[in-house]
C-alpha cells in the first residue's frame, strides 16, 4: 500500500474516533467531517513528529485538550456566561473523548506505518532565548486577537453578541491578560510538536498553524451546536483562522531558528 493511501486510511478511520459524542449529540456526519479534518491536521504530528507511539500520543492529547477543550470552552465562557455550567460539565467528557482518540490515532498510525525515520537538523532556541520567545508568542495572540476580532465583531457578528462590549468592559485589563493566557497556553501545547517535527523552519510553521486552527476552531464548529447558527460558526471558524493560525506560525519562527545560522555555527566550530 502506498504512503498515499495509507495517509488516506489514517484519516478515515481517524475521524471515527470523534463520532463518540454523536450518540448522544446527533449530527454524525458532521462529527465525522470534523474528525477527518482533526485527523488529517495530525498527519505531520504522526509522519515527522515525536518518535514512538507513546510520545506521539501524549503530544496529540496535549494539543486536543489545552487547544480544542481548555481553550474553546474559556473563550464561550467569556461570551455565553449563561452556558457556563453546562460547558464546564462537558470538560472531563471531551477530556475522555480526546484521550480515546490520542491513543488511537497514536496505534493507527503505528499500524499503518506512517512514521517517516528521517533526521534532518532541527534549530531549536537555547532554554534562556525559548523563555522569552514563548512569552513574545503569547503575546502575539493578543496583537491577532484584538485586531481580527475588532474586525470580525464590526463588520460580521456585532448582531450575535449585543453584550459584548459591557461584557468586555466588565473584565477591564483582566481581559487582555485572559487573551495572553490562553496564548500561552497555545504555545505550550504545541511546543512538543515545534521542536519534534522535522521539517524546515517554514513548513513547520505553516502545519504548526494549520493544527492550530483546526484543533481550536475549524473541526469543532463544523458541528452544528445550539448556541451558534451555521453562519455565525463559518463566520467565526474564519476569524479564528486569522488568530491561531498566525499564533502557529509566529510561534514556530520564534522557536525554531533559521537552518543557514546552525550550518555556520557548526562549521566555524569545526574551523576552531
Amino acid at each position: 500500500m502506498s504512503t498515499s493511501m495509507r495517509i488516506a486510511l489514517f484519516c478515515l478511520l481517524g475521524g471515527l474516533c470523534f463520532t463518540i459524542s454523536a450518540m448522544g449529540a446527533g449530527h454524525f456526519g458532521w462529527w465525522y467531517l470534523s474528525g477527518v479534518l482533526t485527523a488529517a491536521a495530525l498527519v505531520p504530528v504522526v509522519r515527522f513528529g515525536p518518535r514512538g507511539t507513546a510520545a506521539q500520543g501524549i503530544a496529540m492529547f496535549v494539543m486536543l485538550v489545552l487547544i480544542g477543550l481548555v481553550c474553546t470552552l474559556s473563550e464561550g465562557v467569556v461570551f455565553f456566561p449563561e452556558k457556563k455550567a453546562q460547558m464546564m460539565a462537558g470538560m472531563a467528557g471531551g477530556t475522555v473523548l480526546y484521550l480515546i482518540a490520542a491513543v488511537v490515532l497514536a496505534a493507527l498510525a503505528k499500524l499503518l506505518k506512517l512514521h517517516d525515520e528521517c533526521e534532518p537538523e532541527i534549530a531549536h532556541r537555547s532554554v534562556g532565548v525559548a523563555i522569552p520567545m514563548v512569552l513574545l508568542a503569547a503575546f502575539s495572540y493578543l496583537v491577532y486577537y484584538e485586531i481580527f476580532g475588532a474586525l470580525t465583531y464590526q463588520f460580521f457578528t456585532k448582531g450575535y453578541y449585543p453584550h459584548a462590549v459591557e461584557q468586555v468592559a466588565a473584565m477591564g485589563a483582566w481581559f487582555f491578560a485572559y487573551q495572553i493566557a490562553r496564548g500561552l497556553v497555545m504555545t505550550l501545547a504545541v511546543l512538543p510538536v515545534i521542536y519534534t517535527l522535522r521539517l524546515p523552519r517554514w513548513q513547520a510553521a505553516l502545519i504548526v498553524g494549520l493544527l492550530v486552527w483546526v484543533v481550536g476552531g475549524a473541526a469543532p464548529l463544523l458541528v452544528p451546536n445550539e448556541m451558534m447558527g451555521a453562519t455565525q460558526r463559518y463566520i467565526h471558524i474564519g476569524e479564528i483562522f486569522t488568530q491561531n493560525f498566525l499564533l502557529g506560525v509566529t510561534a514556530t519562527l520564534l522557536m525554531r531558528r533559521k537552518t543557514g545560522a546552525v550550518v555556520s555555527e557548526i562549521r566555524h566550530g569545526a574551523m576552531a
